[in-house]
């Protein structure tokens, strides 16, 4: 399959940036859109309360994929400081004792959730119906988790190869794949929640056996190649530990929409739970222009680190600033215009829900003016292999400062204080991250 290549070396205008950024953005936005088909066919087409479910159960299944996420940031920093190196075969052994450990840890736990998703459903907060919906959607896309994993760490590994246009092509498939089955299942079959399970499970399988197959395919042209290699364990926990930020990122994330579903429940019951989704829905697609950014960047960051190229590392700080705070502006200026029309798109039968649910986006999308530097900051930590200060980041930003403020700012300004948590986090975070990236300026050279 012919791609055009990126290359990691030499100086990075604006131009080769948009070159090896855009078709991770592109990426992340088809891959965030077809993450939310589920909420959409199930909430028109099925009801509030599977809806509901679906939301309940997803974010522990999201915290298991998030490994994925850890072993591919993590991974594709080390791997591109070793190519910077000047250790291509090391950086290829390297790359394929990761991809085989994600297949083994996704299996494992795979097993793991399936055993244990009735008691996790419980503890959630799901009640009556919602009980047995949750287990159903959760074990069926539970199956999948081995090639999800996958599928999360090639979000990383795609760009490190010098493929970002072959991961967005993948993200279109699998998110055609994802539509059509959901079509199919749920509004022609009308199975359900069953059904709409089961198109996502397909579709990450799609996604996730496609890159293992390409890259150890003697035809794969790309600067990495699945071989059969020995584990050494240091490097895949070197990994971890570098990639570590975007774990706790994203469990970060998954718990605080926990914390938010709970104090929904309190405050406004089954339908708060409904709103919340459609309004994370909405913000995976505005964040997903910044993972995909991040994405995108981080790889010639690690090169540069790797090569002791610090001008260059210099000019690619000052020239990202600046495009994640434009982008920053025009995000939040599009979602604060279209929260209706969103809102409308899965709650439009429900008159009342849907004035709650864009209510609650008009407030909650204030928070893209500022969330792209914090993301981008905790991303520049993993892509210099500093994956401890950049999981100090990532944790400061969702686990303290945020929860906080979801359980704080309703005793002060009641349910409106549940959708302005996020921005009070943010703007605390962003104080953090400043500091982050002062204090290590005449380490890293930047």
């Amino acid at each position: 399959m012919k791609t055009m290549d990126v290359a990691l070396s030499g100086h990075y205008t604006l131009g080769r940036i948009a070159r090896a950024a855009v078709p991770c953005v592109v990426m992340m936005l088809v891959t965030s859109v077809y993450s939310i088909v589920d909420g959409f066919f199930i909430s028109n087409f099925v009801g509030t309360q599977a809806f509901a479910s679906v939301n309940l159960i997803w974010p522990p299944i999201m915290m298991l994929g998030a490994l994925g996420l850890m072993v591919g940031a993590g991974g594709s920093a080390l791997v591109s400081k070793t190519m910077g190196e000047g250790c291509a075969a090391k950086a290829n052994a390297i790359f394929s004792m990761l991809v085989y450990f994600a297949l083994a840890v996704g299996v494992v736990l795979a097993v793991v959730f399936a055993l244990l998703a009735r008691p996790i459903a419980l503890l959630l907060g799901a009640e009556g119906g919602m009980v047995e919906e949750c287990v159903l959607y959760g074990r069926i896309c539970i199956v999948a988790l081995p090639f999800f994993l996958i599928s999360m760490a090639f979000q990383s590994f795609y760009m490190t190869a010098g493929k970002p246009h072959l991961g967005t092509l993948m993200s279109v498939v699998s998110g055609v794949v994802n539509i059509v089955l959901d079509a199919l299942f749920v509004v022609v079959l009308r199975w359900g929640v069953a059904g709409t399970a089961m198109a996502t499970a397909t579709a990450q399988i799609v996604g996730g056996a496609f890159p293992l197959v390409y890259f150890a395919s003697s035809r794969n042209g790309s600067l990495l190649r699945l071989l059969p290699t020995a584990m050494e364990w240091r490097h895949v926990g070197r990994s971890c530990v570098n990639g570590l930020s975007e774990y706790v990122g994203n469990v970060a994330m998954n718990v605080a929409c926990i914390c938010y579903n709970l104090q929904l429940m309190r405050y406004l019951g089954q339908e708060g739970v409904a709103a919340f989704g459609i309004v994370m829905y909405v913000g995976f697609i505005f964040g997903a222009v910044f993972i995909g950014y991040n994405i995108g960047v981080a790889p010639v960051i690690g090169f540069n680190y790797g090569a002791q190229n610090r001008a260059e590392l210099r000019s690619l700080l000052r020239k990202s600033l600046c495009i994640l705070v434009c982008a920053g502006l025009v995000l939040t200026f599009v979602a604060e215009l279209l929260s209706g029309a969103l809102a409308g798109m899965f709650v439009a039968y429900d008159p009342a829900l849907h004035r709650l649910t864009a209510h609650a986006c008009r407030l909650y999308m204030f928070s893209f003016l500022i969330c792209g530097i914090n993301m981008f900051v905790s991303a520049l930590f993993t892509a210099l292999n500093n994956g401890v200060v950049s999981a100090v980041a990532a944790f400061a930003r969702t686990m303290i400062f945020e929860i906080a403020a979801i359980f704080v700012l309703p005793l002060l300004l009641g349910v409106d204080g549940i959708w302005l948590a996020v921005d009070v986090a943010e703007v605390f975070a962003l104080v953090l991250s400043v500091a982050l990236v002062v204090g290590f300026r005449r380490r890293y050279g930047y």
